[in-house]
């Protein structure tokens, strides 16, 4: 199936998201599409998903005009899209989940549906449990979940946006198989949207850069990373510094940690923090950083252990407690989480005031929110809904709303979502705090970004944590090792 966007135009008061867009689309390729955030690449697959209706311009199937007023409509002519968060409904069980995709009577045949789950999950090598609860999923197993669903619908163009956040290396390297496979094998089209560009290096067949809803270019793959970037953002980029803080004394002593939980339970972690240091956590998906993670910041019981906040006990105190104390969470979940569906940023900045008045000063809450969105770059304005926002910007947002004086700052993903040039400008943001003491600790699958913005890693394998390692004298292959629960030194 070949499918042609041409000029496509798609404006959202005065942004002009997508501005005359034109791309062909052949079957049987994986086609990238690179772009900085807020370049329009979301928008574009939404018109072409049917999740947005354009305001001009013409889609081609097979040469014939078409135009979809729903995503029902889309995926019925085949076309299928994986959305940056996927959209499923975490309290139902797998099973139920892939039901609703295309079984739409008033009693269901589960035993089907249970059968086609099975077949598509062993030949793409998904190993999904029809009987759990999509809660006990990780994101990498919630976009298998959802390439199934699209599978079984019919979905011969697959768009994927974003698809590599927040899941880890080997989920990574088997979602790439798949794509590949269905490319290669079964003849159908992907569109990988991304901002990464070693990633669309590696998987693309070909790509076409957006910057600010227009086409910069368009090349075939292999093409020299220093061209795309220029494509991207006009000019090439500068190259990653990290400024060295002494550290201060620990704000953060953990002392034997062991945290229960249904699939997991993290076991006897001992980790100090002094302030002005960062400590990157690594590990597959679901071995323990997270859990990790959420019970410094007050939000999972321990069974055992104590945690120390700048000498306090907090063992067992609320999380109000923990905040009152200077720590801050950031959660990889941005609209489940950290945002609330159907405010507005104003709104967000309001009751991130968490001392202000009882009474809210509405003129005073626009003005910061219209001077947080500008310093951080939000696409966006005070009165935008925070779920009109793309993925990016919402974790612009999330980080905007982050109050100054931190004690301990914990972050799942920070750099979840944002091009090269926007993850270099937060973490500087970032890194400044270091400077008043704050000491940060943040999970992420990017090995790159962890030796990059570390001083030292804790990986975690089965729910044990390691000794913290020096990024100084650790490499991407010795991390690697340790990731997969084996001696770093080991000869490859």
């Amino acid at each position: 199936m070949k499918i042609e966007l041409l000029d496509i135009r798609k404006y959202f008061g005065p942004v002009r998201a997508n501005d005359g867009i034109s791309m062909t689309l052949e079957p049987g390729t994986i086609h990238g599409l690179l772009g900085e955030n807020g370049a329009g690449k979301s928008t574009l697959m939404k018109c072409l998903s049917g999740y947005q209706a354009p305001d001009g311009g013409t889609i081609k199937m097979d040469g014939a005009p078409v135009s979809f007023a729903s995503p029902d409509q889309a995926i019925q002519r085949g076309v299928g899209m994986l959305h940056q968060d996927p959209l499923d409904f975490p309290q139902m069980r797998v099973l139920d989940n892939f039901l609703l995709a295309f079984d739409r009577r008033i009693v269901p045949d589960r035993r089907r549906a249970r059968t086609m789950l099975r077949e598509l999950g062993a030949r793409f090598q998904f190993d999904l449990d029809p009987d759990a609860e999509v809660t006990s999923l990780t994101i990498g197993e919630r976009q298998q979940l959802e390439i199934l669903r699209l599978l079984a619908l019919g979905a011969q163009l697959i768009i994927l946006d974003e698809p590599t956040t927040g899941i880890s290396a080997p989920q990574k390297a088997k979602l790439f198989a798949t794509l590949r496979r269905l490319a290669d094998e079964e003849g159908r089209s992907v569109v990988f949207v991304s901002h990464k560009l070693e990633e669309v290096e590696d998987l693309c067949h070909r790509v076409t850069v957006l910057r600010r809803g227009k086409v910069t270019g368009e090349a075939e793959m292999p093409c020299l990373v220093d061209r795309l970037v220029e494509l991207m953002f006009g000019r090439s980029l500068p190259p990653v510094e990290r400024p060295l803080v002494e550290p201060g004394p620990d704000v953060l002593r953990v002392e034997g940690m062991t945290i229960p939980s249904y699939r997991l339970i993290v076991e006897d972690v001992n980790l100090e923090v002094p302030a002005g240091e960062v400590i990157g956590l690594a590990g597959l998906e679901g071995s323990g950083q997270r859990l990790f993670l959420r019970a410094c910041a007050g939000l999972e019981r321990l069974s055992a252990g104590r945690i120390l906040l700048n000498g306090r006990d907090l063992t067992g105190a609320a999380y109000g407690r923990f905040l009152e104390c200077g720590v801050a969470y950031m959660p990889a979940a941005r609209l489940e989480e950290g945002l609330v569906g159907g405010l507005t940023l104003t709104e967000h900045f309001a009751l991130a005031e968490r001392n202000g008045p009882s009474l809210i000063d509405w003129a005073a809450a626009r003005q910061r929110a219209a001077q947080r969105i500008g310093h951080f770059n939000v696409v966006g304005r005070p009165e935008s809904p925070v779920e009109a926002l793309s993925g990016g910007n919402q974790q612009r947002v999330l980080l905007a709303l982050l109050p100054p004086g931190l004690r301990l700052l914990l972050m799942e993903h920070p750099t979840r979502g944002l091009d090269v040039e926007s993850a270099n400008w937060i973490w500087q943001q970032l890194l400044a705090r270091r400077e008043d003491g704050t000491a940060i600790v943040f999970i992420s699958a990017d090995l790159d970004e962890l030796l990059e913005r570390s001083d030292r890693i804790v990986v975690f394998y089965g729910g044990r944590a390691s000794a913290p390692v020096e990024t100084s004298d650790t490499s991407v292959e010795q991390l690697g090792y340790l990731i997969a629960g084996k001696n770093a030194t080991r000869e490859t």
